[in-house]
């Protein structure tokens, strides 16, 4: 099977509107994170070397560098994040196929569930709190990036809001057939935090968009 970076943007879409199980949901949350930090990107490279930019003191020369690169990769490792949830998924899939014909394999797939489960929690959980550090560099882009790109940095902050919203939404799916009542309590928690958090940032920098585009 291709990974979902190496599909055409046609072919993933078809596979995704398909009957197939996978790519879902937290694929596409990955994918929405990888588009955020791809924006934040954008500014920046519309904005190095431009008159205004070369006006900028050098600490924030060096901020929008370095916040550049860091989306470089970011893009990158949510498209490879975007495969690790169909794996998760299929991991789960392939639990439920276990042999369960003595107390032995219903014991071994039993624990297979529920070690799939928690797995397939984690990624999208990794994914959202990944999502949430594009703020910073959207902030950046924001106060900083070339005004008629401002949009796009907004756009980005919408982009990221959205990947965890709906990575959230993976975690809670797989929460609920998780029987460590701990472990689910615990990322609750975590999760709602970071939904809280993550909301304040998205408000932070739409308000710095739209004094730019007023």
């Amino acid at each position: 099977m291709n990974k979902m970076k190496e599909l055409d943007l046609e072919k993933f879409v078809e596979e995704l509107a398909s009957s197939l199980p996978a790519p879902g949901g937290g694929a596409v949350a990955a994918l929405c994170s990888s588009l955020s930090a791809s924006l934040s990107s954008m500014v920046f490279n519309l904005t190095i070397d431009k008159k205004f930019y070369n006006e900028y003191n050098e600490e924030i020369k060096s901020k929008i560098i370095t916040a550049r690169d860091v989306c470089q990769v970011q893009k990158n490792e949510f498209l490879n994040m975007m495969d690790e949830d169909t794996e998760v998924f299929n991991g789960v899939m392939a639990a439920f196929k276990l042999p369960k014909e003595t107390e032995k394999e219903k014991q071994v797939r039993s624990s297979k569930i529920q070690s799939s489960y928690i797995a397939a929690m984690e990624v999208p959980l990794k994914v959202a709190n990944k999502a949430y550090e594009v703020f910073g560099t959207l902030k950046l882009a924001a106060e900083y990036g070339n005004p008629n790109a401002a949009s796009d940095a907004g756009v980005g902050a919408l982009l990221a809001l959205t990947a965890i919203e709906a990575a959230l939404l993976n975690v809670k799916i797989n929460l609920g057939a998780i029987k460590d009542t701990v472990l689910v309590t615990k990322v609750i928690t975590e999760s709602n935090n970071l939904y809280t958090r993550a909301l304040e940032r998205k408000l932070e920098i739409m308000e710095i968009v739209d004094k730019k585009i007023s």
